[in-house]
C-alpha cells in the first residue's frame, strides 16, 4: 500500500505560478509512478502529467505542455507539479496518484492509490 497526500493548492491570478507537492508513504521502496490529474468543476477527472520511478520519463497533457513540469525527489518520497502561466481554465481540484504498473499511464484506471486532492483556483 502507498498513501499519497497533496498540498500546495490555493487561489492565484492568471499568469501566476504555483507548485503542488505530493508526499508518498507506505511501501514506497517497491518503486511507483506518480501521476497528476485534475477535475474541473462539473467535469470528469482528466490527466495532467505523469513521471516514472527514476524520473527520466514523463508524459504531459497537451493542455499543459510547456507550462507545467512534473518532477520527483525519491530521497524525500515527494513529487512536484510546477505550474506556470496559469489560466482560468486550470481551475480544478488536483489529485496525485501512485501506480506500481510497469509502464506509465495517462488513464485514471492506471493508478492504484489516490490522494484527497488540493484545490487550485485561478482568477482571470
Amino acid at each position: 500500500q502507498v498513501q499519497v497526500v497533496e498540498s500546495g493548492g490555493g487561489l492565484v491570478q492568471a499568469g501566476d505560478s504555483l507548485r503542488l507537492s505530493c508526499v508518498a508513504s507506505g511501501r514506497t521502496g517497491s518503486g511507483y509512478h506518480i501521476g497528476w490529474f485534475r477535475q474541473p468543476p462539473g467535469k470528469e477527472r482528466e490527466f495532467v502529467a505523469t513521471i516514472n520511478w527514476s524520473g527520466d520519463s514523463t508524459i504531459y497533457a497537451d493542455s499543459v505542455k510547456g507550462r507545467f513540469t512534473i518532477s520527483r525527489d525519491n530521497a524525500k518520497n515527494t513529487a512536484y507539479l510546477q505550474m506556470n502561466s496559469l489560466k482560468s481554465g486550470d481551475t480544478a481540484v488536483y489529485y496525485c496518484a501512485a501506480a506500481s504498473a510497469p509502464t506509465l499511464s495517462t488513464g485514471v484506471n492506471g493508478y492504484n492509490y489516490w490522494g484527497q486532492g488540493t484545490q487550485v483556483t485561478v482568477s482571470a
